[in-house]
């Protein structure tokens, strides 16, 4: 059996990504409804009203979902104690090292995947006793590894040296972009700026519309040279930090006017190269069903291929 769905309880290895202020109730219950697993953030470092969002998943949904903890943000211990004490069953960590809560989280029965973006991020996490990773390629939006290594070279690469099941993430919009990083040895798939451009997804049109109208080559991958580096659509605001070549986190300061009030010159804006491959907003189910649906028959063309 599929390790990722054995890991996560749902009815397809498709994970939806943690993204600040995005990943929340209303996105993540309408991702495990249609047989994905939806994740709630907590990397916004709205404590209180994440814990909100845990507690209001369960009542909105009876199908399986997770939490993300970003470790190097957490203040405390309140949000680990929290998932522990809300019964969570399968949390994602990153951006950071999850030794210190990999024992806590499973030794109260939680399945533990780690974020890593590198072979040598892999090593340390399964080290460290993880029960899965997702596997960030190059291609993906939000926060990067300023070394820029593809998902397929990424995903080969951890394989070659661990046996973990892998949920890869980058640049997957639809079942041929699922069945492309399977081959290539994942066991499910993470998608971020697709689930962010979905009808479900609480951004703002003008977000959701410039996904919509951007190429493969419409975004910048910011400040390579300093932190964070980043990931973004290309407009004014990131055409000027590329020339530049550096900014710093006050840059995203205003991301919510983004998000919520639709001014794509507040903030980058967070997006992978897949919006190139994005041409509509459509629901949830229907991006899940057709994602499964593409991915049955690719597997099925490319199991009559003989050479």
């Amino acid at each position: 059996m599929n390790r990722v769905i054995q890991h996560t309880g749902s009815k397809y290895p498709i994970i939806q990504a943690p993204m600040g202020w995005i990943a929340r109730s209303r996105l993540a219950s309408a991702v495990c409804e249609a047989g994905g697993m939806g994740i709630i953030e907590t990397s916004s470092g709205e404590i209180d009203n994440c814990k909100k969002e845990i507690k209001l998943m369960s009542e909105i949904t009876d199908k399986p979902f997770g939490v993300n903890l970003p470790l190097l943000f957490l203040r405390d211990d309140s949000m680990v104690n929290f998932c522990v004490e809300a019964g969570v069953k399968f949390v994602t960590t990153s951006a950071g090292d999850p030794t210190k809560y990999v024992g806590v989280l499973k030794d109260a029965g939680i399945t533990v995947y780690h974020a890593v973006p590198s072979l040598e991020g892999a090593l340390k996490a399964a080290n460290a006793g993880v029960d899965g990773l997702v596997v960030e390629g190059t291609e993906g939006g939000g926060f990067k590894s300023p070394v820029e290594v593809g998902l397929l070279v990424l995903i080969q690469s951890i394989k070659q040296n661990i046996d973990l099941p892998i949920i890869a993430a980058g640049g997957i919009v639809d079942g041929a972009g699922m069945a492309a990083v399977f081959a290539a040895g994942a066991e499910g798939i993470q998608m971020g700026t697709r689930f962010v451009s979905s009808l479900e997804s609480p951004v703002h049109d003008n977000f959701k519309n410039k996904i919509i109208d951007s190429g493969i080559d419409d975004t910048f991958i910011l400040n390579k040279k300093s932190k964070p580096v980043i990931r973004a659509l290309k407009t004014n605001l990131t055409k000027d930090i590329d020339e530049i070549g550096k900014m710093d986190m006050t840059a995203l300061m205003n991301i919510q006017d983004l998000y919520f009030g639709g001014d794509m010159e507040a903030a980058p804006a967070l997006s992978g190269q897949s919006t190139g491959l994005i041409k509509e907003i459509k629901p949830v189910k229907q991006i899940i069903d057709e994602t499964i649906n593409e991915f049955n028959e690719t597997c099925k063309k490319l199991g009559n291929l003989k050479f």
